[in-house]
């Protein structure tokens, strides 16, 4: 009976894949690989659609109590993963909150009703083709399969959690030099706004000076300029220096974001979020949006 379970698993969670990227080709107009992980499936469907069928099949007969256990059901489902993700990872995969009478961003009631008529066609038509299909399979192909999965399962979750991890420290860094470059930036802005300001001042008093003395303070006003624009300049060009040095860092940080999965994962989730480092996010999402172009199908 096991057996039987993990095989449904298996087999729902390609099939979720499956209609998730269907679904963005109708409305991105081309492939988007849109699993939490790297490979073809979605585990969310293969424990939603086990635990619609383990604990709604004694209604099975009747249609209407079906249809609002599985809208029950696979909400709370949606509801509990999306928290439990937010929480360990500081990221929201999904987000409703635009969506009328949502519940936290994590459910809203078009999809949950869309799930519910989902799981009336999968426990009417397609379990019951599945479960005959699970029934004749071999044992020993039984056991690669589940071999085979699992393996690339763990290392699928290992790899992505280290893409994401990597990504919160990658933006905590980028945060920090944006805020140092913030910074940077209005200082020599303050500088240069003061330094017009005091020549301006300084200016009208040597101006005040030459007419009263002309002769005598012309070369002593004219040195008296010059040191004062050499050490503008000098001010100015260190500032501009110490800023370029730090977008420069910035954009080393970028280039090296290019993280395992990271793309995929922001192209597969559009409406991820952050609970941290929001800025930083920000500038990775525009980064690769701009070195990834669409390509329409």
């Amino acid at each position: 009976m096991l057996t039987k379970i993990y095989l449904y698993f298996i087999i729902y969670a390609f099939l979720g894949w499956c209609t998730e990227v269907v679904y963005a080709a109708l409305k991105e107009g081309k492939f988007v690989n849109r699993g939490f992980l790297n490979g073809p499936y979605c585990p969310i469907y293969g424990f939603g659609v086990i635990t619609v069928v383990g604990l709604l099949s004694p209604i099975h007969g009747n249609p209407f109590l079906l249809f609002l256990g599985s809208v029950f059901v696979t909400s709370l489902l949606e509801l509990i993963t999306g928290f439990i993700l937010e929480k360990i990872f500081k990221q929201r995969w999904w987000d409703y909150s635009e969506v009328p009478f949502n519940i936290g961003g994590y459910i809203c009631p078009l999809f949950s009703l869309m799930w519910g008529l989902a799981c009336l066609i999968v426990v009417d038509s397609i379990h019951p083709m599945i479960s005959r299909l699970v029934d004749i399979i071999p044992h020993v192909p039984v056991l690669i399969i589940m071999i085979v999965f699992t393996a690339a399962y763990i290392v699928d979750i290992i790899a992505t959690v280290n893409t994401i991890f990597k990504l919160n420290r990658r933006m905590e860094r980028i945060e920090e030099l944006s805020a140092r470059i913030k910074k940077s930036s209005d200082e020599l802005g303050e500088s240069l706004a003061a330094g017009t300001i005091t020549l301006v001042a300084k200016k009208e008093l040597i101006e005040e000076k030459i007419n009263q003395e002309k002769e005598k303070l012309e070369e002593k006003i004219e040195q008296t300029k010059q040191e004062m624009e050499s050490e503008w300049t000098n001010m100015v060009q260190r500032r501009r220096e110490v800023l370029e040095e730090m977008k420069k860092s910035l954009n080393k940080e970028l280039l090296e974001a290019d993280i395992f999965g990271l793309k995929r994962l922001m192209k597969a989730f559009p409406g991820w979020k952050t609970k941290r480092n929001k800025e930083a996010f920000n500038v990775l999402r525009e980064f690769f949006n701009k070195k990834s172009p669409k390509k329409k199908l």
